[in-house]
């Protein structure tokens, strides 16, 4: 099932954080070991529409739509605009400001939210937004 959605422009980059972690086994490894949790993104478009996706780098180094993976429960859940997702996977704004101004709101344990970064920046490289 695709993860990108046309009224998510920014999907795109789960999109391109599953494919690292599907054709990268040390990196998916490195990333689990890093991540150590189940993130969740609750984003919301420019119509007011809100859908989430999960990144799973916890157990399986797996992404998928929904809040998490089956049996599973998120650690971390991040909710933003589309817009300001894309700009967080494009290296063009960052998370802290984002966070400090509001636009980036965080509920259970923010200190494992900052082990996306580099996660995000995988993405940068491999998703067009």
């Amino acid at each position: 099932m695709p993860l990108k959605d046309d009224a998510y422009p920014s999907s795109a980059a789960f999109e391109a954080i599953s494919s690292s972690l599907k054709h990268d086994d040390a990196g998916r490894k490195d990333a689990i070991k890093k991540g150590g949790a189940v993130f969740t993104f609750n984003l919301k478009n420019k119509a007011g529409e809100t859908k989430n996706w999960y990144i799973d780098l916890k157990k399986d180094g797996c992404v998928g739509e929904g809040a998490a993976p089956e049996g599973g429960k998120s650690d971390v859940t991040l909710n933003l605009s589309d817009d300001d997702f894309a700009k967080l996977v494009a290296g063009k704004a960052n998370a802290q400001r984002l966070f400090m101004s509001g636009k980036l709101k965080i509920k259970g344990d923010v200190m494992k939210a900052t082990k996306m970064e580099p996660i995000l920046k995988k993405a940068q490289t491999q998703a067009k937004l």
